[in-house]
């Protein structure tokens, strides 16, 4: 299993929407950069708005940033699109046999070890913003021209 692709496509819509914002970012438009539906972007779209990250303007104006590029995480896109809950990153199997000393034992021993490694994905994405993103992706697709 892995985290939900709206993750990385929330990512990729607000970089596009930086890159185009001398253009229009419809949902279509941005539906045939992901390469997926525009209901699909609509849906995280909307998530993205009431997270304060874009503002949708219905029709051919499109969307745009909330706020600077810069004041945007990646930490905050994966808060926005409820890619997993709070220390839920990591689930723990129900109901282990109680008679084994290892199912008595595995949820106490292996939960803070899950929260811990949580915490840490979230530390690195909260020292990444869209910016950084964008520059990334400005600076590869220079090396390539």
């Amino acid at each position: 299993m892995s985290i939900s692709s709206r993750f990385a496509v929330g990512i990729h819509i607000l970089s596009l929407i930086e890159i185009n914002k001398e253009g229009v970012s419809s949902s279509e438009f941005l539906a045939e950069s992901v390469n997926t539906n525009p209901v699909v972007i609509r849906k995280i779209m909307g998530m993205l708005k009431k997270a304060g990250l874009v503002e949708v303007h219905p029709g051919k104006a499109g969307a745009k940033l909330a706020k600077e590029m810069s004041s945007i995480t990646l930490l905050d896109v994966y808060k926005a699109v409820e890619v997993v809950q709070n220390k839920e990153l990591f689930r723990v199997h129900q109901n282990p046999n109680p008679k084994c000393p290892v199912g008595r034992n595995i949820q106490s021993t292996i939960e803070p070890i899950f929260e811990a490694s949580q915490l840490a994905m979230e530390k690195v994405l909260e020292n990444v913003t869209l910016e950084d993103v964008v520059k990334d992706i400005a600076a590869k697709e220079n090396e390539t021209c």
